[in-house]
């Protein structure tokens, strides 16, 4: 019988076998482990900065998840758990030091970064903060060139036992290009013959992010928003119905000093005529059936920030005499009170109708036209801009594939888009894409069949 300090015979059970010393060259590697995606909660007021920002991180292999304020970030980290939180420096509903001192102490885990210049908080940091900082920093200076000169930033530590490739430092992305570039596409076609990928290489510094298109048209209306924004100017937007006016407007919002307050947008059209007074400047208690108590108005709600009012071509005339007034004088008086209250807002209008001539015929107040129209911007119909059709389709696909696989257009589908008049626009693409993607099921490309315009094929702009 071997002694202790011999070698057991071949013949020995494993369960004989002695200890290997810790200097032993040999490793027992561990089973591998399938890790959830890690998951980032991005909580700001501002949407085209949450959607930069979730097109940067989803590049980055991360599951984002989005709040428009602190109490919403708080329910979702509450709900499902979260490797980091990013904080813009301005939120709608709590103070930002609140939130992030209240919510380091509920979420001690939780990697806590800020946007925007702001301070970044005490405590401890993920492994992948250097990922997190360059995505923050991408998606600030999308739309301008800046972050092509930022310092490089390092991947997240190597000895971290989640470790990845890192992503590529700020000096390794390829410049933006300083003018407009002609759109270039590229077919990878599969075996049946369908194109499987469309992918549209274009891109300028001088578009803004919420815009997509390089057609002249769009890169004009991209240049305006850019002189205008800094400035106190009234903005007022026309164009067609689904042809992105709002958007122009948060991206006015955006590039204003006023960034940081609300945006407060108000559809003229969809509040009854007896609602929409004190819907727009509020009301005393009491002072109409039903106002069980008072209530600041949505120009109230928006002081120190921006007041847009769609489809301002719908208000009643009487209401345009008490809304201008509070153009000229920035005062305003609730339904109901006899004091004035001064609010400080940025007026940004949009309409559908040609309001010139409706103000030439009497039907909407020429002064108040005036006044709204000191600096015009339209938007054209996607007809006007049928070039960029393939950057659209594209945009809208992905933006639709965020929580799924990306799908494609084969040729017959494009082809079929591409025929259509588009009386509904750009909104009008995107529910037929998402009616596509539906239809589509599990395949990953879509074609002519899934192309299903309804009764939209037979309505025009009015």
């Amino acid at each position: 019988m071997p002694s202790a300090s011999q070698s057991p015979s071949p013949s020995s059970s494993p369960s004989s076998l002695p200890a290997l010393p810790p200097s032993s060259p040999i490793a027992v590697l561990p089973s591998p482990v399938r890790l959830r995606p890690r998951t980032v909660l991005v909580a700001s007021a501002d949407r085209s900065f949450r959607q930069r920002l979730a097109h940067t991180l989803a590049g980055l292999r991360w599951q984002v998840r989005e709040a428009e304020g602190g109490a919403q970030a708080w329910s979702e980290a509450e709900t499902s758990p979260v490797e980091a939180v990013i904080v813009d420096s301005w939120l709608p509903d709590l103070d930002v030091a609140e939130f992030l001192r209240d919510f380091r102490g509920s979420f001690p885990q939780v990697d806590l970064v800020t946007a925007h210049g702001a301070a970044q908080p005490e405590g401890p940091r993920g492994p992948y903060r250097q990922e997190l900082l360059y995505a923050v920093r991408r998606s600030q200076d999308t739309d301008t060139a800046a972050w092509n000169a930022a310092p490089a930033l390092q991947g997240p530590d190597p000895a971290s036992p989640f470790a990845r490739p890192a992503a590529p430092p700020l000096a390794e992305l390829p410049p933006l290009p300083a003018r407009p570039q002609p759109i270039r596409f590229e077919a990878a076609r599969g075996e049946t013959g369908h194109v499987e990928t469309i992918r549209a290489e274009s891109g300028s510094s001088d578009r803004l992010p919420e815009l997509v298109g390089n057609a002249p048209c769009m890169l004009e209306i991209s240049r305006r928003v850019r002189l205008v924004a800094p400035r106190m100017t009234p903005v007022l937007v026309e164009g067609p119905t689904g042809s992105g006016k709002e958007l122009v407007a948060e991206a006015l919002h955006r590039l204003s000093p006023r960034s940081r307050k609300l945006f407060v947008a108000i559809n003229c059209a969809a509040i009854p005529e007896s609602l929409l007074e004190a819907e727009l400047f509020g009301h005393t208690r009491g002072a109409f059936t039903g106002a069980v108590q008072g209530r600041i108005g949505r120009i109230e709600s928006a002081d120190g920030g921006t007041l847009f009012l769609d489809e301002i071509g719908e208000m009643p005339l009487g209401l345009q005499s008490k809304l201008l007034r509070f153009v000229e004088c920035g005062e305003l008086q609730r339904v109901g009170d006899n004091e004035t209250v001064k609010v400080d807002v940025r007026i940004l209008a949009a309409t559908h109708r040609p309001l010139a001539e409706h103000a030439l015929a009497g039907s909407f107040r020429s002064d108040l036209y005036f006044r709204l129209a000191v600096f015009l911007i339209h938007t054209p119909a996607l007809a006007e801009h049928a070039e960029d059709l393939p950057l659209l389709v594209e945009h809208f696909l992905e933006r639709m594939g965020r929580e799924t696989p990306v799908k494609r257009v084969d040729e017959g589908a494009m082809a079929k888009l591409a025929a259509h008049d588009w009386p509904g626009n750009v909104r009008e693409l995107e529910h037929v894409l998402e009616r596509a993607v539906i239809l589509a099921g599990d395949e990953p490309v879509l074609t002519a069949a899934e192309i299903d315009f309804g009764r939209a094929a037979n309505l025009r702009n009015v």
